[in-house]
């Protein structure tokens, strides 16, 4: 978040020896038997027809059609669908919601996203750009791809999780509406997803709390203990999963920074953090965030921070 906001073929009848006939006159009896290609006479009856008769003379056996019967092919049985496992003790039941920080598309809409939306407290712009790595990886490109990855998590936990956006909206959404979303799906957690955009040599995650505010639709007090408690969890198991340290440029370390200016923390009613990934202007954070590998990492080590938070 960029604070400038893939048998042998039968032998011919000419070639056949007297005593190699398939009717044999030693015994006054000649059997007939024919083969019959079941390609030709499928599901046909030969009836084996006994004569005195000599060979040479004998009368074609008889073909006779058996009655019809049940077809042998199985019924066609539906494919079962595959669905998330349901969710039992403590997750039973919860919803998560995930905000992907900025929109792709935020870059041609300069003008709406500048417009100012109440967040309580003042009024702030709609949403910002975002900012990119030096190669130009779009932090909103991150943040939509760890999104994606933790809901596929969440969901295997048998959670319900939403998506604040897909990109599927040509930009934002607005801070105050991220915000409402969560309220709205009354959210057991909520975790906005960012990368941050300062100078090179500043490293490292951080999760930004949310202050104790009150102003207009802002009012805090009853998510702050929560809160903390959810960026704690989270921030421990995303370092010991991606090996990734706390920031070494604010939170002293602890990689925990509390802020009253962010609308989506100020509007929100449900427990909620912030947790920027690192430092898409350093190299060596950028190398990682632009990791596919590494990206699964981190939202592996959101979640198992989620989930421990509610419990499971």
């Amino acid at each position: 978040m960029r604070y400038d906001d893939s048998p042998p073929s039968p032998e011919s009848a000419s070639s056949v020896s007297p005593d190699r006939r398939w009717f044999t006159r030693r015994s006054g009896l000649a059997v007939g038997a024919a083969v019959l290609a079941p390609t030709l006479l499928a599901g046909w009856v030969l009836v084996q027809v006994t004569t005195g008769a000599g060979a040479d003379d004998a009368r074609p056996p008889r073909i006779v059609m058996p009655a019809a019967t049940p077809s042998l092919t199985p019924a066609s049985t539906p494919t079962p669908t595959a669905t998330a496992p349901e969710a039992k003790g403590p997750l039973a039941g919860k919803t998560v919601v995930i905000d992907p920080g900025h929109n792709t598309g935020n870059f041609q809409h300069t003008s709406e996203i500048d417009q100012k939306v109440d967040i309580g407290t003042t009024r702030k712009e709609c949403d910002t750009t975002g900012t990119t790595t030096n190669a130009g990886y779009k932090e909103a490109e991150f943040t939509l791809d760890v999104s994606r990855r933790l809901r596929t998590v969440l969901e295997a936990k048998g959670l319900k999780v939403v998506l604040t956006h897909e990109a599927d909206r040509a930009w934002g959404p607005c801070i105050n509406e991220r915000a409402r979303i969560g309220n709205e799906a009354a959210a057991d957690a909520v975790v906005s997803v960012h990368a941050d955009g300062v100078s090179s040599g500043n490293r490292g995650y951080h999760i930004i709390l949310p202050a104790k505010v009150k102003g207009g639709a802002a009012d805090t007090a009853k998510i702050v203990g929560p809160s903390r408690d959810l960026g704690e969890k989270i921030g421990s198991n995303f370092a010991r999963t991606t090996g990734s340290a706390p920031a070494n440029y604010l939170g002293s370390g602890t990689g925990l920074v509390v802020r009253d200016d962010l609308g989506g923390l100020n509007l929100s009613t449900r427990p909620k953090v912030f947790i920027e990934c690192g430092n898409m202007r350093d190299a060596k954070d950028a190398a990682l965030l632009t990791s596919p590998e590494w990206r699964q990492k981190a939202a592996q080590g959101i979640a198992d921070g989620i989930v421990g938070f509610l419990g499971g």
